[in-house]
């Protein structure tokens, strides 16, 4: 028995995620148990499921809780990156990625079962999901090109710093574009150095990938000389947008899951089991149309549960696969992401491109997107243009902000979003002003929530005979964390300071493998 094993056996079971679980699957209409030895129950009709939640499950780790577990696979070193130092979040991140797993788990294995698959039981560990939520961090670390946590990229031992910016009002707030242009016009109008603006946008951009943002200290004095009514309109017209960063949290939908399932028209035709020894999603196939990191993120978690991934992406291919550092002819981060999807290049702007792509659909079970939800229509990806293409389509959308209306809502991209959620205030260490984390929490929890739902809905698909639409937004994501919350623990293991020092450690040998660079394994096992 391992230390880990013997450790598991006088820990108390991860109870935020079995909750979580046991919630998510309930508000599905699914009778759930929960057993003191961790283990959740699912029964619907005569099928049963068991899924287990432990701490470390073959990490060879004594991990206790959460603390640990942010400890022991990374977080505290990716979220610490931008203060110098490793930091705790304050909201049980790892425990939620868990608990969405496992009951993502759970509904492939009802629906493999529903078809008649030997699937019976399902067993994840807050500690897969915690190093399946740094994938992208771990694999830039281990990278074939420049081997070293951060050492693979100056922007990465950069040192602190970054937004969000203050106001001569005292207001803090977020900016964001994905547009050069834009961010040009907006520092020359406040009159910052034009050297200096340009200097500063390669760190900018990068944050997503980083974890750092070290800005020259005259764009924070150009934004103190101004109200922040004034600098949120000049935002506006320079195409930027900015948003304040909330100092507590803002109340939510209230919905408890994080995603909306609606059904549709009737479903065409019965689908097939999984093969023998295959994962419960083998035999579906899945569109991708998504950029960045939710999308591709959540067609990713559909591909290790099995799925056939066709990933659309321009003419030429996504420029994301040339960003350093490389894993091959790749970018070790999108591998991370997209390893093992097949490509479709597709032009959208052109007839021909959505021809192409609504032929790929007319084959598929689900088409998952991270289209701005306006533009969908005009493209003919929207659920009901789509129904005649393929009866029976799961539709889902990876979204910012998803349903909800209203002004102020931020632009959908992660840090912004968790300035108006008020996530920010819960991760930021005491006695520091309020700030999001430069690790992308809503991002890699938006695409797991996004898988959650789109298995809810190929679960239901089978169950009701129904086509299924489904919204996922980051919005949602932070609401669930900020739900969530945190105990304020110390961990009792040591820190992770070095990702390439975590990825050659033995204990985590079985949740991690090599190709070009470290990657993560699927976090489950299914048993008959």
């Amino acid at each position: 028995m391992s230390s880990a094993t013997g450790a598991l056996a006088t820990s108390a079971p991860p109870r935020a995620a079995l909750g979580l679980a046991a919630a998510h699957l309930r508000t599905l209409g699914h009778r759930t148990e929960r057993h003191p030895d961790g283990t959740l129950g699912l029964a619907d009709g005569p099928l049963r499921i068991g899924c287990r939640i432990s701490w470390a499950g073959p990490v060879a780790l004594p991990l206790h809780g959460e603390a640990d577990v942010q400890a022991a696979c990374g977080l505290m070193h990716v979220h610490g990156r931008r203060y110098g130092r490793p930091v705790r979040l304050g909201v049980g991140f790892a425990s939620a990625a868990a608990g969405v797993l496992a009951a993502t788990g759970a509904l492939a294995a009802l629906r493999a079962a529903r078809l008649g698959a030997a699937h019976s039981a399902v067993e994840v560990s807050v500690a897969q999901a915690a190093l399946l939520t740094v994938g992208q961090y771990l694999a830039a670390a281990t990278a074939d090109e420049g081997a070293g946590d951060e050492g693979a990229e100056d922007e990465e031992r950069a040192g602190p710093g970054g937004p969000p910016f203050t106001s001569l009002d005292g207001v803090r707030f977020e900016l964001e574009t994905l547009e050069a242009d834009g961010w040009q016009r907006f520092w020359a109008a406040l009159g910052a150095d034009r050297r200096t603006v340009a200097r500063a946008w390669r760190p900018f951009q990068l944050r997503y990938a980083t974890a750092v943002c070290p800005l020259p200290t005259d764009l924070a004095a150009a934004t103190a000389a101004l109200p922040y009514r004034h600098l949120a309109a000049l935002a506006a017209e320079c195409g930027v947008t900015a948003t304040a960063v909330a100092a507590r949290p803002v109340p939510g939908s209230g919905r408890a899951v994080p995603w909306r399932l609606t059904p549709g028209g009737a479903a065409a035709g019965a689908a097939r089991p999984p093969g023998p020894g295959r994962g419960p999603l083998d035999g579906v196939t899945v569109v991708e149309v998504a950029r960045r990191v939710q999308g591709p993120l959540a067609g990713h978690v559909l591909g290790l549960l099995g799925a056939r991934v066709v990933r659309v992406e321009p003419p030429g291919g996504d420029p994301l696969r040339g960003v350093p550092p490389m894993a091959g002819p790749v970018s070790a981060r999108f591998v991370a992401l997209n390893r093992h999807k097949e490509v479709l290049e597709a032009d959208l702007r052109s007839p021909a491109g959505r021809a192409a792509v609504r032929g790929a659909v007319a084959g598929a079970d689900v088409l998952l997107h991270s289209l701005a939800p306006a533009k969908v229509p005009a493209l003919g990806l929207d659920a009901d243009a789509l129904t005649a293409v393929r009866p029976g389509l799961v539709h889902v959308q990876a979204s910012g902000s998803g349903a909800e209306h209203g002004p102020g809502l931020p632009l959908g991209t992660d840090y912004p979003v968790q300035a108006y959620s008020g996530l920010a205030a819960l991760v930021t260490p005491p006695g520091e002003p309020v700030r999001p984390s430069l690790m992308t929490l809503c991002d890699v929890l938006g695409g797991l929530v996004c898988a959650e739902g789109a298995v809810a809905a190929l679960e239901a698909r089978e169950r009701t005979g129904r086509a299924q639409r489904v919204e996922s937004s980051l919005l949602s994501a932070a609401q669930l964390l900020c739900r969530l919350g945190g105990d304020g623990s110390a961990p009792s293991v040591p820190v992770c300071t070095d990702l390439a020092a975590l990825a050659a450690d033995p204990r985590l040998a079985p949740a991690l493998e090599r190709a070009g660079c470290t990657l993560v394994r699927p976090p489950w096992s299914f048993r008959p």
